[in-house]
């Protein structure tokens, strides 16, 4: 083999091993990004038709025309509540715990809000969500409103007012809720949507 045959040799497995090595960066990175951890913080701000339960452990702790106005709830057959779910995104790709250092960016995460194992509402974060590579969490409040009633008619008043007092009142009993998200992540490929559901939790991270 004369001199430049071996150049183009050498130059061509220096290019060929190069694009391996960055296809496998690539791969890995992406598989990374997928490994995003994610529990259920808390809850903030939990009002029944507007009347706000926090720190709140039964109807007498409300003000008499508070506890007048919940009185009249199922006469209309409604019991709307609001609330803020706090869900914390954990990035583990910090280069001590993975062979890689990436931060990550959610652009779009569908939600499913199930409360006592029930499914309630649903929705979906549009907006560009940024997970550092610091090992620390970030918390992500998701707005959430739906009527009680809707999908617990079965129970009467005085249960649904506990189920209420439990996720939103002073003593949260936050292992009634869970939130199964399908994020979508932006990667060196484009934006990677999960496969699959994952359901957050209180406690422990799910991923």
């Amino acid at each position: 083999m004369n001199l430049k045959n071996k150049i183009l040799f050498t130059t061509a497995f220096v290019v060929v091993f190069s694009l391996i090595f960055s296809a496998c960066s690539v791969i890995e990175t992406a598989t990374n990004l997928q490994k995003l951890k994610f529990k259920i913080s808390g809850v903030n701000d939990f009002r029944l038709m507007n009347v706000s339960l926090s720190g709140k452990t039964s109807i007498s702790d409300l003000s008499w025309s508070d506890a007048l106005k919940l009185k009249d709830l199922l006469t209309f057959k409604s019991f709307p509540v609001s609330f803020v779910l706090n869900l914390d995104a954990l990035n583990p790709n910090d280069g001590k715990t993975t062979p890689i250092k990436s931060d990550a960016t959610i652009t779009g995460m569908e939600w499913r809000l199930l409360i006592d194992d029930v499914q309630t509402i649903s929705g979906n974060i549009n907006s560009p969500i940024s997970i550092p590579s610091t090992g620390q969490s970030i918390t992500i409040p998701i707005k959430m409103e739906l009527d009680l009633y809707k999908f617990f008619s079965d129970r009467n008043y005085d249960k649904l007012i506990d189920l209420a007092l439990a996720l939103g009142g002073m003593n949260k009993d936050l292992t009634r809720v869970k939130l199964d998200i399908r994020p979508t992540v932006k990667t060196m490929f484009g934006n990677i949507t999960y496969p699959g559901w994952i359901t957050a939790v209180n406690k422990t991270y799910s991923n």
